[in-house]
């Protein structure tokens, strides 16, 4: 008996020193990650955009030309991802605003008439029926019809903001977004600021103004050129940024959308200060 003992503790001692501790044949956890993987590299670092200045409608004494001067956008902004599903919501969100939701019909109950039963229910071979108001008859009520309602839907703000970051960076994307130093013309007279608008290429344009009240000589006189439209910053949507085929926007509007739609969790490469002859920095990233 105690050879056999002798010989059972000897033979797990020698399986134990071949196998190791225990807590060495357990895998590791996450042993398997590469430390070079995505969850473990740093975010990157977006840097300013810079676009050129479009010609001015009309040119301050103090203003720097347009040739000689860019404008630096927030990556945040102007950069985003272009999300089609999210301008889809965007798009369907407004539109859904606009139906008036007026379509009314009359039932049964309010269809002028009497309740008098037209001919008795048994015996006359015909179909059974009951007052002139029934909507099987002509001049009757309608079954199941319209009735005044609300279409508008709702969306969440943030969904909002990430729309209008698709839509500014899908027309920077597509050069169909320009920025002048500010959207200004001395009088209201349509026939010589559809002159320039035509000399600058600037038909079936959107121009958006940062300015909290828009120029009355601008606003009376692009009110009656067709195929151009003017709108404030605060009042401009998705559906508006989609639909026309070229957005011009002022240092200001510029302005307006970095303060409302930056991203500040996102890191930026600062900008340059370059001297203010040569730039004019319509906003820091």
């Amino acid at each position: 008996m105690l050879s056999k003992a002798a010989s059972r503790l000897s033979g797990l001692a020698s399986r134990k020193a071949r196998v190791g501790p225990s807590f060495l044949t357990k895998p590791l956890l996450n042993s398997s990650v590469d430390m070079d993987s995505d969850i473990y590299s740093a975010p990157p670092i977006l840097e300013p955009l810079y676009l050129a200045l479009t010609p001015s409608l009309k040119r301050g004494r103090w203003d720097q030309p347009a040739d000689k001067s860019v404008a630096v956008l927030d990556p945040t902004v102007f950069k985003h991802p272009i999300r089609r599903d999210i301008l889809h919501l965007c798009v369907v969100h407004h539109r859904d605003s606009l139906r008036q939701g007026s379509a009314n019909t009359k039932t049964r109950g309010e269809v002028r008439g009497s309740g008098r039963k037209i001919r008795r229910q048994k015996g006359s071979g015909k179909a059974r029926l009951g007052d002139a108001q029934s909507p099987m008859l002509r001049g009757g009520g309608v079954a199941f019809g319209p009735k005044p309602r609300d279409f508008s839907t709702k969306l969440p703000r943030k969904v909002i903001e990430m729309g209008m970051r698709a839509a500014l960076s899908a027309k920077l994307k597509e050069r169909h977004l320009g920025v002048m130093t500010r959207l200004y013309w001395p009088n209201g007279k349509t026939k010589h600021l559809a002159q320039r608008i035509d000399g600058l290429g600037l038909r079936k344009t959107l121009f958006v103004s940062g300015e909290p009240v828009v120029h009355d000589g601008l606003e009376r006189a692009i009110r009656n050129i067709p195929l151009v439209k003017l709108v404030r910053a605060k009042d401009v949507n998705v559906y508006e940024l989609l639909k026309w085929q070229r957005v011009v926007l002022d240092s200001k509007a510029v302005d307006y959308f970095e303060e409302k739609l930056r991203r500040a969790n996102v890191p930026t490469l600062p900008v340059p200060e370059p001297p203010a002859q040569e730039v004019t920095r319509s906003a820091s990233a």
